[in-house]
């Protein structure tokens, strides 16, 4: 955890001031900081819970540098110059703690090693007025100078190298990947942070763990970054004994991740001079997945010139400085640099001492300017800022060797990057892509190469195009549209040659005669309109049914009920009309009426929707033919819920709500319909008419105080007029029905209250709850009513547990044991082919599939001549002792092992395997379906690849023992044919069968004997079989024949067994 800077730094402030005084101030006031003879160092570093740090060997290096000073006769320093060892706890805020206690131990410090409290650190030894020199501290804010007047580096900035790196290869996009401790956590933040100062993208900054997952998904991050060139690795270098680096580095060339796209950057090789010269780093000699995958590595290190960090710590070994004991590997180069860094502060004290100065912490770092002395293994130079001046170099590998060859030097004081002869070896060739150089132009905004002027005029351009775009594609998807409303399948205006206007059947088929059927119009039906509608039912005479005087038609072959709108002169549809039409025809549920189309001929327009026979809710409420009880009616309330449900989730208002406009099916189903009967009329711009009062009587309050109440709605107003519907389904009578009051009266009250006017419902006619929801659904605050979701939650809970109808439980249980029925039928059909196949699968496992063919439809199969195949056999050498030292189990395995290893082989090559009998094993080619002159070649290659296989198999119970076969090939014509009824076999008869068995039976283990035919056939071919004559041979009942071996193939590359060497005789 890194405490916040902010916080803790008033608290710094006042202890530092206080212990600083405490320990300079005397018992009698007197200032005792200049009466000190000894100068004490103290090297703060992770010495203890970091083993590779440790091996720097921090005690041993400052001990070195403290004896070279204080016998330096060069440096008159006045004092005597002492270190302290001081341990850094490898976890930031417990570091930090620790350093607020080491005030009183020394009077400098070297370090901290770990960046994450660097500027912290820093503020305290300002306050304590004690110099803080560092050679790890990245942190970009330390170079101000105001604030950190005790702070310098006696080490150039890694991120300074790395700038001038970056800037001469362009590579600006940047990725850092850090191991999980804090020190490298830490040390990743701060050089993202150092490098996005300079404007450089630092896009990905990611830590890993040391298991192969964390590793995995820290590099995957990194591929999936855009335009990353160069990737730091903030962790311990491999070739010092980083695990982590090694297996990040491995599992990078696995992802295809070292292939020249992006550069891999070790940090910490920044830190110290790694030794390049005449040095083996085991490493990369004994990896050499780890020395292709650093191939992708650049190693920029500190530049020792000729004397090395190994030569001159073996010198110092030589003359006793070092025990002779520590070898170098043991030793890491941070050695060289702790050394070096000692020297720094005590040249900057000599400097002090030479301007008689107070040695005081300030003094210290501004004397550091303009030094020049010879560190470890190189000499150290400060310009005019304090800034060192060490030089750089790259090392690089060529993935395949392990040497570390020079190709740069970094020169900090010029400011440059100088080709050492070398070119770097990027892997395959390729190079990381150079960025824009407006990256590394200070105060230039990059846009990745773009100009920003050409930028905005291509953004601009790119929006105009957009809209025009949008513009063109909204026009003619508009176009399109209209064209679809009355062409093709989907069309939805339908003309007289699409509708068949009908008299419904007398017999079976009754119309409502009133207009209100499916909802009525605003207007009132003159009397022509209700003769019209009468005349087809005339006993008397039965007229022609027209568009006139019908409003049930036929189309598609179902009936179609055609709802008429007010008469006019309809020269276009809309825009806006054809929106509302296709909202329409988009809307599918089971409880909306299913709209068809509009109708549009000789002046007439109307709706189009679905024929319900039982007509509308009202009418069926005031049948008292039919018994309503209260099941069906809970089912008819569901039915309308579910489908004002559905219109409110569509964003559809309905606005005409009433039970006039709810229909009934021919299975009692409940539809909504005329829902979009409104927008239709405002968009096709009808004159208004106000309605009746009796057509305001579902109208909610808030409505008819509005202008138009006849034509506007909303989803509340729909609520309340499901109240007043659920009403009329309670008390089975229209709305108010229990009031004596006339229609007018009604709307008067309910428009302008108090008192309140609502319809009065006893507990007599429908339970409590629904009564209750009821009142909820017609309250005159409209925004406390119930959406329909909540409606149809509260409802289910209503009727639960109530008994249901008798015929309705009858006919769902018919209805479930139907859908079982089907269910158990097609389970058993899906069965029945399952095995179908099964058997298929098997029976042509057995014979040949147009065998199979035959035998499945019952037929006879003929014996078939081949006029040339190629027959293949093969048995285990040895076979019977493997038998007998082998129990029958074990025996049964290892013939399973192998012939499922033969058959995987045979799949790939256009054979066909005859049969097994014991270790033997039969293959032909050229039937049963012949394959002109490539049989021979086939089962040739066939061969090949049996014997790579049979190279490397083991059996499983005796693995150190080989299993060794001989194959025999030869070719000629033979007979092929079903042998048998109970177990019918596929069998070849022919001398050709006899031949080649005698050609395996006479053939050598690990070899494949062919016989004359089939290698004349082979060298006829000319595809490279590399056959070899292997002389006269005799072959029972043939007498001294010439055969051949079969020794590769020309692009055959996998590795056959080595066969046992040939005698003569």
């Amino acid at each position: 955890m890194i405490i916040p800077l902010e916080k803790i730094n008033p608290y710094i402030q006042y202890l530092s001031s206080y212990l600083y005084i405490s320990q300079h101030i005397g018992p009698f006031g007197e200032w005792t900081a200049s009466t000190s003879t000894v100068f004490k160092v103290g090297v703060v570093g992770p010495w203890k819970c970091d083993p590779l740090f440790a091996k720097a060997l921090p005690q041993t290096a400052a001990q070195l540098a403290v004896d070279r000073i204080n016998n330096d006769p060069s440096l008159s320093l006045g004092t005597t110059f002492e270190y302290v060892i001081i341990d850094e706890d490898c976890q930031t805020s417990m570091a930090l703690k620790g350093f607020l206690g080491h005030y009183s131990r020394a009077n400098a410090f070297l370090g901290p090693v770990n960046p994450g409290y660097c500027d912290a650190a820093s503020l305290l030894a300002n306050n304590w007025n004690k110099a803080l020199f560092s050679w790890t501290c990245v942190n970009y804010e330390l170079d101000d100078r105001s604030r950190h007047l005790t702070f310098a580096r006696t080490v150039p900035s890694p991120t300074w190298v790395l700038l001038s790196l970056v800037r001469h290869f362009r590579w600006a996009h940047i990725g850092i990947i850090s191991s999980a401790e804090d020190v490298w956590v830490d040390t990743g933040s701060k050089v993202a942070d150092a490098l996005r100062s300079y404007g450089l993208p630092v896009t990905t900054v990611v830590s890993t763990d040391k298991d192969p997952a964390s590793i995995r998904l820290a590099l995957t991050r990194v591929k999936r970054a855009e335009n990353i060139r160069m990737v730091i690795l903030c962790m311990h270098s491999v070739l010092i004994g980083g695990h982590i680096q090694r297996l990040l580095l491995e599992t990078a060339l696995d992802m295809h991740l070292t292939d020249g796209s992006l550069v891999f950057i070790p940090y910490d090789t920044l830190l110290y001079s790694l030794p390049y010269r005449d040095v083996r780093y085991p490493a990369l000699i004994n990896n050499g997945k780890l020395r292709r995958a650093y191939d992708a590595v650049l190693s920029v290190t500190m530049d020792s010139e000729e004397n090395s960090f190994y030569k001159a710590y073996q010198k110092t070994v030589n003359v006793g400085g070092v025990p002779r004991h520590i070898k170098l590997h043991q030793i890491s180069p941070l050695f060289g640099t702790i050394y070096s860094s000692i020297l720094f502060m005590a040249n900057a004290l000599q400097n002090v001492r030479d301007a008689g100065e107070w040695r005081s912490g300030a003094n210290l770092v501004r004397h550091s300017r303009n030094m020049a002395f010879y560190g470890f293994s190189q000499r150290v130079r400060t310009n005019g800022s304090g800034a060192s001046l060490l030089k750089y170099v790259v090392l690089d590998t060529d993935g395949q060797s392990w040497p570390l060859l020079p190709t740069h030097c970094v020169d900090l004081e010029a400011g440059m990057v100088m080709s050492l002869g070398r070119s770097i070896h990027f892997p395959g060739g390729v190079q990381p892509s150079p960025d824009s150089s407006c990256w590394f132009i200070p105060g230039t905004l990059c846009t990745g190469g773009v100009d920003p002027f050409h930028l905005i005029i291509v953004f601009l351009c790119i929006l105009l195009t957009s809209i025009f775009s949008s513009g063109l594609y909204y026009c003619i998807r508009r176009r399109i549209n209209q064209i679809s409303l009355v062409r093709g399948p989907d069309k939805i205006m339908l003309t007289l040659a699409d509708v068949i206007f009908i008299n419904p059947s007398l017999s079976n088929k009754k119309l409502s005669l009133d207009e209100s059927k499916v909802g009525d119009m605003s207007r009132k039906p003159s009397d022509t309109d209700r003769q019209s509608l009468s005349t087809p039912f005339s006993d008397s005479t039965v007229t022609p049914a027209t568009y006139a005087n019908s409003n049930i038609a036929i189309f598609e072959g179902d009936w179609a009920w055609m709802k008429r709108l007010p008469s006019g002169n309809f020269k276009a549809i809309t825009p806006q009309t054809s929106d509302v039409f296709e909202l329409m025809k988009d809307i599918r549920h089971e409880n909306v009426n299913l709209f068809l189309g509009f109708f549009l001929d000789c002046g007439v327009f109307g709706i189009m929707t679905e024929y319900c026979s039982r007509s509308s809710l009202q009418d069926l409420l005031s049948n008292t033919d039919v018994k309503l009880d209260w099941m069906f009616k809970t089912s008819l309330l569901m039915d309308l819920i579910k489908g004002m449900k559905y219109l409110h989730h569509r964003g559809v208002c309905h606005g005409r709500l009433k039970s006039r406009n709810c229909v009934v099916d021919g299975r009692f189903v409940l539809k909504l319909t005329d829902y979009g009967y409104n927008k239709i009329l405002m968009a096709q711009r009808f004159p208004y008419e106000d309605p009746s009062a009796e057509e305001l009587l579902w109208t909610a309050p808030e409505i008819l105080r509005g202008p138009h109440p006849g034509l506007c709605g909303t989803q509340l107003g729909d609520v309340y007029s499901f109240a007043i519907i659920m009403q009329e389904v309670v008390l089975r009578g229209p709305p108010f029905c229990m009031l004596d009051l006339s229609a007018e009266d009604v709307i008067q009250k309910v428009r302008n209250p108090p008192p309140l006017c609502r319809p009065v419902v006893s507990p007599d006619h429908a339970p409590l709850e629904c009564i209750q929801l009821m009142k909820q659904c017609w309250n005159e605050q409209a925004d406390r009513r119930p959406h329909f979701n909540d409606i149809f939650d509260q409802f289910k809970n209503i009727n639960k547990g109530r008994k249901t109808n008798i015929i309705d439980s009858m006919l769902r249980m018919l209805e479930q044991y139907s859908s079982n029925l089907e269910e158990l039928i097609r389970e058993r059909t899906e069965e029945l082919e399952i095995e179908k196949q099964k058997t298929e699968k098997l029976l042509t496992q057995m014979l040949p599939p147009s065998v199979a063919d035959v035998l499945k439809v019952g037929g006879t199969v003929e014996p078939e001549h081949f006029e040339n195949v190629t027959l293949y056999f093969s048995d285990i050498v040895g076979f019977t002792t493997i038998s007998a030292n082998s129990e029958p189990i074990e025996v049964v395995d290892l013939l399973n092992d192998l012939y499922t290893l033969f058959d995987a082989i045979i799949g790939n090559h256009d054979v066909y395997k005859v049969e097994t009998i014991g270790d033997a094993y039969m293959v032909a080619s050229g039937l049963p379906v012949p394959n002109g002159n490539r049989h021979a070649a086939e089962i040739s290659s066939m061969a090949l690849d049996i014997l790579s296989a049979v190279g490397t198999f083991k059996m499983r119970h005796m693995p150190d023992v080989p299993v060794r076969i001989r194959i025999g090939l030869h070719s000629g014509p033979c007979v092929a044919g079903v042998v048998g009824l109970t177990m019918p076999r596929y069998c070849l008869f022919g001398d050709t069968v006899n031949t080649a068995s005698r050609m395996e039976s006479t053939g050598m283990p690990y070899r494949i004997h062919l016989s004359h035919s089939t290698a004349k056939i082979l060298v006829d071919l000319r595809e490279g079989y590399q056959v070899q004559l292997r002389g006269k041979t005799e072959l029972k009942g043939k007498g001294m024949e010439e055969t051949y071996w079969l020794v590769g193939r020309d692009s055959f590359t996998k590795p056959l067994p080595v066969p046992p060497e040939l005698k003569s005789g």
